[in-house]
Parts: C-alpha cells; sequence; structure tokens
C-alpha cells in the first residue's frame, strides 16, 4: 500500500446512510485527496496529498465516524483480524437484543390486556418504550447536539413521542418495537449478504507448508519469499504463485475461473495461488512472494471495486441528501397549514398525519440495497473467472454497441507452430533457425516462442552484441559479427532488403542476414473453440458491431475475420494504429453506448485504457494490460465476454427493481398518509419492511450461474 495511502475497518457500521455522510465530510477535510466508504466491507479509504498529514488526517476522520456514529469501533485494516472472540462478540450482542426485545415486548402485551382506564396503562406503555426505543431516542439526542438532524433515528424519535403526545401509547410503542424488529432483521440480512459476497473471495490460504531443510513448517504465506520451496498437500488450498517441481495432481481452480472442472498439473508447469489440489502431493518452488500473487491482486482488485461507484449510487447518494429533509419540512406543513385553513380539522388529526409522512421517509432501503446490489454483482462475476474493478464499469457493460479485438492471443489460441521453413541460397533450415531464434532470444511474444520450441537448442545470449525491437516491424539483432533482420514484410521494405513475397493465410517472418535475403518462416495459429461462441453471444445479446484490430498481415486478419463472422477487420496496424482506428470506431458510435477493446499483450495497454470498457484476457498474463484494463478474464475464454454482459444487465435490472419498488411503495403511502387513510403500522412496514426485501433482492445478484448457452 502507498504511504499516503490509509485503509480503516468501520467495525460495527449498519447504517448505509450514515456510510454515505462519512464519506462526504472526510472528503472535506483538508488535505484529503479522496476519500471511499466501502458499506459492504464496511471499510474507510483514505488518500491524502501530503503523507506527513496522514496521521492528522487520520485523528480527524475517526473524529467524524465517532459524531455521526458512535458505535462504530474504528481499526487499522492491516490490524483487524475478526477472530474467534470476535465473533462471541457478536453472538452475544445478539442475544443481548434479541432480550431487550422480548422484555419490551413483554411489557406491551400488559399494557394492550389492561383496562383503556386503567391508570397504570400509560407508565406500562411508557416502560416498554424507554425499553425498546431508548437507545434510539439517545442516538437522535446526541446527533442533534452535533447538528446532525435530519436522519432516521430523528425522524422514528419525533414520530413516535408525537404519538404519545395525542394519546396514541399503544401505537407509538408498537411503531417503535416494529421498527426495532424490523431494523434487528435488516441487520441479520445485510450482514448475511456481506457474508455471502466475502465468501466468494475466501480463495486466500492462511498458511504455507514452508520446506526448510528436511523439515516442513507451517508458516503465513507473507513470510515466504521467491525461490522457497513449499508442499501443497491433497485438499489444501495453494497460498502462492509457484512452479511444480515435483509431483502431479489434479487441480480445481473454479474459485479462480469459474470453470468446475478439474485441470491436470505435473512437474514444469507454472500453478497459481488459490486453486484447490485435489489427490497428488505437490512440490512448488515460490515465484512470487504473497503481495504480487494472483490471490492477493485478486481480492485487491475486488475489494477496491467499490472506490469506482456506478452512476446510479452516485445518484442515490444525493438523492438521499436531500430527500430527507424535503419530507421533514413537508411533514411540517402537513401538520401546520391544514388545521389554519380547513374549517372542522383538528392540530391532532393533522399532527397524526405528518408523523406518518416522517415514519415513511427514511431512505434506507436505497441506500443499503443498492452497493449491496452492485457488489453482488462484482462478486458474482468474479466467481465465475470475470474479475470487474468498479461498479462504474459493470454498469457501462449495459450499454454495449461496439466489442473489438485484439487477435493473436484473444481470438486465437496464440501458441503458434513453425509449419514451413525456406531457406534461400545457401542456407540450409537448421541454420535459418537458429538465426531466427537467436533473434527472438529476448522476446516474449507468442511467436517466438514458437521459434525456440522449433529450434529445439540453448541459445548462448553471450553471442548477441546488440538487440532492438522495432515496434510494429520485427527485430534487429547483431550475434557475433552477423546483422540479423526478422519480421515481416514492412521490415524487409524498410530496410531495403530484396526479398521473396510469400502468398499465403499464414503468419510469415522473413529473414535477412547482412542485409541479405536468409529465407522465410511460416507459422500457424488455430483460432480458440471458443471464439465462435462468444462472436455469436455477442450477437445475440444485442452487440452491434463486432471488429478485430491486428498487426497481422491482412490476409491472415481476413481469414479469421470471415470464419468467426465478424463485422469488421483492420489489419497490419502498428500499436499507435490501432489507437487511431478505435477512436475512429468511438466516434461512430451512437450517443450513450459503450466501446469495449478486448485485448492481452503489452502492446493493447494503450488501447485497452482508451476504450469506455478495457477487457484484458488470460488471466493475469501482461501486466500492463491488467493494469490498464477495466475487466479482466481469468480465463482465455472470450465467451466470458458476453457473460459479463449478461451479469451487468442482471445487477442493473435488480438495482432498478429496487429503486422502483422503495420508491412507489414510499409514494403510495405518502399519498395516503397525506388522505389520513394509513396508521403508523402500515407506514413501519413502509420504511422497514421495503428496506429488507431490497436487501434480499439485493442477494439474489450473487447467486448468478452460467447455464444458459446463448450460441446454442
Amino acid at each position: 500500500m502507498k504511504a499516503n495511502k490509509k485503509e480503516l475497518i468501520l467495525d460495527g457500521l449498519g447504517c448505509a446512510n450514515c456510510a454515505a455522510k462519512i464519506e462526504t465530510q472526510v472528503k472535506e477535510v483538508k488535505g484529503v485527496n479522496n476519500a471511499q466508504v466501502n458499506f459492504v466491507l464496511k471499510k474507510l479509504t483514505i488518500e491524502v496529498d501530503n503523507k506527513e498529514e496522514l496521521n492528522k488526517i487520520i485523528e480527524r476522520a475517526k473524529s467524524i465516524i465517532k459524531d455521526i456514529e458512535p458505535d462504530v469501533n474504528v481499526v487499522d485494516f492491516e490490524m483487524d483480524s475478526k477472530d474467534e472472540a470476535d465473533r462471541d462478540s457478536d453472538k452475544q450482542e445478539t442475544l443481548k437484543k434479541i432480550i431487550q426485545l422480548s422484555i419490551g415486548v413483554g411489557f406491551f402485551v400488559i399494557g394492550l390486556i389492561l383496562d383503556s382506564a386503567n391508570w397504570i396503562r400509560p407508565y406500562v406503555f411508557f416502560i416498554s418504550y424507554v425499553i425498546v426505543g431508548g437507545e434510539i431516542l439517545l442516538r437522535a439526542l446526541k446527533n442533534i447536539t452535533r447538528g446532525q438532524v435530519f436522519d432516521e433515528n430523528f425522524l422514528m424519535s419525533i414520530a413516535t413521542i408525537g404519538a404519545f403526545v395525542i394519546g396514541e401509547f399503544p401505537e407509538g410503542v408498537a411503531v417503535m418495537l416494529f421498527y426495532q424488529v424490523g431494523e434487528f432483521f435488516q441487520d441479520i440480512a445485510v450482514n448475511r449478504s456481506r457474508n455471502s459476497i466475502t465468501a466468494l473471495m475466501d480463495i486466500k490460504s492462511d498458511y504455507a507448508n514452508l520446506k526448510v531443510h528436511n523439515e516442513i513448517r507451517k508458516v503465513s504465506p507473507e513470510e515466504v519469499r521467491v525461490g522457497d520451496i513449499i508442499i501443497v498437500k491433497p485438499g489444501e488450498r495453494v497460498p502462492l504463485d509457484g512452479r511444480i517441481t515435483e509431483g502431479s495432481s489434479m487441480l480445481d481452480a473454479s474459485a479462480l475461473t469459474g470453470e468446475s472442472v478439474p485441470v491436470e498439473a505435473e512437474a514444469g508447469d507454472d500453478i497459481l495461488s488459490g486453486v484447490i489440489n485435489l489427490n497428488g502431493v505437490l512440490t512448488v518452488e515460490v515465484t512470487k512472494e504473497f503481495r504480487e500473487s494472483t490471490v492477493s491482486r485478486i481480492l485487491d482488485l475486488v475489494q477496491n471495486a467499490s472506490s469506482r461507484k456506478a452512476p446510479t449510487e452516485q445518484f442515490i447518494t444525493r438523492f438521499a441528501r436531500y430527500y430527507t429533509p424535503a419530507v421533514v419540512i413537508a411533514a411540517l406543513a402537513l401538520a401546520l397549514i391544514p388545521p389554519l385553513v380547513i374549517e372542522g380539522s383538528t392540530f391532532s388529526e393533522w399532527l397524526y398525519k405528518a408523523l406518518v409522512l416522517l415514519v415513511i421517509s427514511c431512505p434506507c432501503a436505497l441506500v443499503i440495497s443498492i452497493p449491496l446490489g452492485y457488489f453482488g454483482g462484482i462478486g458474482a462475476a468474479s466467481k465465475n473467472g470475470i474479475l470487474v474493478k468498479g461498479s462504474s464499469y459493470l454498469e457501462a457493460l449495459n450499454n454495449v454497441e461496439t466489442v473489438i479485438f485484439d487477435k493473436t492471443g484473444t481470438l486465437t489460441k496464440g501458441i503458434f507452430d513453425v509449419t514451413e521453413v525456406n531457406p534461400q541460397d545457401n542456407y540450409s533450415q537448421e541454420k535459418l533457425l537458429e538465426y531466427a531464434a537467436y533473434a527472438e532470444s529476448y522476446s516474449n511474444h507468442p511467436i517466438a516462442a514458437s521459434i525456440l520450441k522449433a529450434y529445439h537448442k540453448e541459445i548462448d545470449k553471450s553471442k548477441i552484441t546488440s538487440y532492438e525491437e522495432i515496434s510494429g516491424h520485427g527485430i534487429k539483432v547483431k550475434v557475433e559479427e552477423d546483422e540479423i533482420l526478422v519480421g515481416n514484410e514492412k521490415l524487409m521494405e524498410k530496410e531495403k532488403i530484396n526479398f521473396s513475397k510469400v502468398q499465403t493465410e499464414e503468419t510469415i517472418l522473413h529473414v535477412s542476414v547482412n542485409k541479405a535475403y536468409a529465407g522465410s518462416i511460416v507459422i500457424a495459429d488455430a483460432i480458440k473453440a471458443d471464439s465462435v461462441k462468444a462472436i455469436k453471444s455477442l450477437k445475440k445479446i444485442g452487440v452491434k458491431k463486432t471488429v478485430m484490430l491486428t498487426g497481422d498481415t491482412r490476409s491472415v486478419g481476413e481469414k479469421v475475420a470471415n470464419q468467426l463472422a465478424l463485422d469488421e477487420v483492420y489489419a497490419e496496424l502498428l500499436p499507435a494504429e490501432k489507437v487511431e482506428r478505435l477512436e475512429m470506431l468511438d466516434s461512430q458510435k451512437s450517443a450513450g453506448s459503450k466501446l469495449v477493446f478486448v485485448g492481452d499483450g503489452i502492446n493493447d495497454a494503450p488501447v485497452l485504457a482508451r476504450a469506455d470498457v478495457g477487457i484484458a484476457m488470460g488471466g493475469l498474463g501482461s501486466d500492463a494490460a491488467i493494469e490498464a484494463a477495466d475487466v479482466v478474464i481469468m480465463t482465455d475464454e472470450p465467451s466470458k465476454i458476453a457473460e459479463s454482459i449478461m451479469i451487468a444487465k442482471r445487477t442493473r435490472r435488480i438495482v432498478w427493481q429496487n429503486i422502483l419498488f422503495a420508491l412507489g411503495v414510499k409514494a403510495v403511502f405518502l399519498l395516503l398518509a397525506a388522505l389520513g387513510i394509513t396508521t403508523m403500522w402500515e407506514a413501519v412496514f413502509a420504511d422497514v419492511g421495503v428496506a429488507l426485501l431490497a436487501v434480499i433482492n439485493a442477494m439474489r445478484v450473487i447467486r448468478y450461474r452460467n447455464i444458459v448457452h446463448l450460441a446454442e
């Protein structure tokens, strides 16, 4: 973590409205660059301009949190660990709440049984009211002294005290009791939702079996260093990225990829943290420290996703800020104006209507359920091997009109094989391959890997005295006294080499030695089996245009485009030209629609960053591509793009169900309250009941499974 960034756990944060207030006020602190509250994870992230001011700002933030939510315990994120004692404490709090409500209900029932003329009856209701709602009253008083008037504590206090004032004792107690019971169940629902979402990310191993000499020590994954040897036993989750040195086993990678079919791994294979070893014992040499490992990066991506809020979330936060004060003013007007202007009306009659209106006005249903819905969508995507870096990108995926693909490694396998070696003049096939292998020895491109694989001999890199990669053309190297050029036709033309053009739809590498043409090598790349399904699926869910951008030859590009039924293809492009083509296509899209670019390589980073939504393919391959992308697909399946759009559409559908349901019910009850038809009992349902139902509905997002095969 950067020195000028701090994460705090807000233990006990249960009010989404208060979370929004904390975020707003901390943002206004001098020196704070940005502040984000993740209500689902109960986490506050603060970024500051000057790291020397960080500690002072943290103390100010803690003061703000205590003012808004006195019961919240602020814990340093790095120090937080929810152990058994913490869970026991949570259980004790729940039990205490149940006992408190039970006693309150007991007194309430006694009050109902007593005769209405009995002088003790109001006192019994008052005792019940204090037991059930005492903490609400105290919280409201504290908040008023801090200038925070318009919250749910104030609304419930005024409404129930007003009921007592006009002699509606049973109703005043019942409203507070119903509210507290509703809040209790709402907290349970929110916590279950939180647990369901965070359980999706339960991919971190708590320990690693570190091999030291002939001894096995169980240590924290953070203690293991690159080059250390760890043992992974059957049933254990792999704690760190590494390479298998001994053993073979079947691996369950469903937590990373969403694919339930186990994969086989053996000595020499790379292995990612987060996968589960199903049967054999594996000896693994660690290749990345924990903070750089796959599991750590996935957790970081998903947990910080809420910092990029969707426009809907931002709108609801602003809406809640003005909505409650407006309703309070309306309630005041409803209580005071009609008795003055309507003949025969009484103040107590209109005060009751105003109190009902106050109870209804709390915006909790919206403020709680919407972030839960988006975070649930992000969690569901991650469970299916799709990492979305923010709810804003999840929202953007709803309006995709154009999807642009890179070719190699995205639509094709990116696993090349040398199919022909065509030497010229006095060069042999072996010598031509040797020159090409030396030229490609420093490159990590799939084409380079295919050349080295075909050469299958050791490369003595001490012979290479200079190396230059010419973007979009090829490579120039000097091996001892020989200058070798390996690349496409543009490289040969650029260097004025007299070469033989080859008519083929495969990839051609031309080789020259000391400015003399030495021959060509033909390399083939196969289309992924999943690519045809991917394009069909995108068309089926409403994507209007599919395009491919490639640096490969026009003949190869057009062949792939025809096989996949792509709408457009642009070939022989340099990285900068890819950006230009993307900007041209971006200018052609409809207003409000989004353009997606899908790629996997370092050269794709600029295009990924420029697109409305950049999607990186192939797990955690190219760090640059993943850093620039907004969505990361853990598998090599382009069909996951359509799946991510489906998850986005499902998430938005459920979020808007909650918005329309909450606002619709409140609008109906507000009208009924103004007409005097509804009572406080129905008003409490309109508040707490709607919030509870909205939270339960939001939890449906998490249960997304890719059952429907779109292309079939």
